[in-house]
């Protein structure tokens, strides 16, 4: 897909991932083309996928979801038919921010925020052990962000 770029999008994404509410104005301004040039070119971008969506990033801590936790999922058969399982029924839990089928020692990774370890105790004990085909779960609890959703760099 990047091959279809030229600069023009690259910097129109990289100004849109910065700031998602820069009005086409802007971003036509940052970039040097007039507005109707940005419009049509930020709707391609949409049309074609670059750009997924635009929505606001949540302060964590604000709303009592402070305390991330990363979870290692090992599965009890490693079969398309388990993994789809899994899948399907991680993808209905509100608290799994990402799941990731990984190669190594695990086969899941999920990335989970909740407001402290008794709330992940309870999810963990309801929720995740009882999905399907889950034999093993390791949780790390994290300590610091040092980087979290940075910027794409291209």
């Amino acid at each position: 897909m990047a091959e279809k770029l030229d600069a023009v999008d690259r910097r129109i994404l990289q100004h849109l991932q910065r700031d998602g509410r820069m009005t086409n104005a802007d971003v036509a301004a940052a970039v040097h083309v007039s507005p109707a040039t940005c419009h049509r070119r930020t709707q391609r971008l949409f049309g074609d996928g670059y750009i997924r969506s635009v929505r606001a990033e949540i302060a964590p801590a604000k709303v009592d979801r402070g305390t991330l936790v990363i979870v290692g999922v090992v599965l009890d058969r490693s079969t398309p038919e388990s993994f789809g399982d899994f899948e399907n029924a991680i993808r209905k839990l509100p608290f799994v921010l990402d799941c990731h089928l990984v190669a190594g020692d695990f086969d899941f990774f999920l990335k989970i925020r909740v407001s402290d370890i008794a709330d992940f105790n309870e999810l963990h004990g309801r929720q995740l052990i009882a999905l399907p085909g889950v034999r093993q779960t390791r949780t790390f609890f994290v300590m610091k962000e040092v980087i979290d959703n940075a910027l794409l760099d291209f």
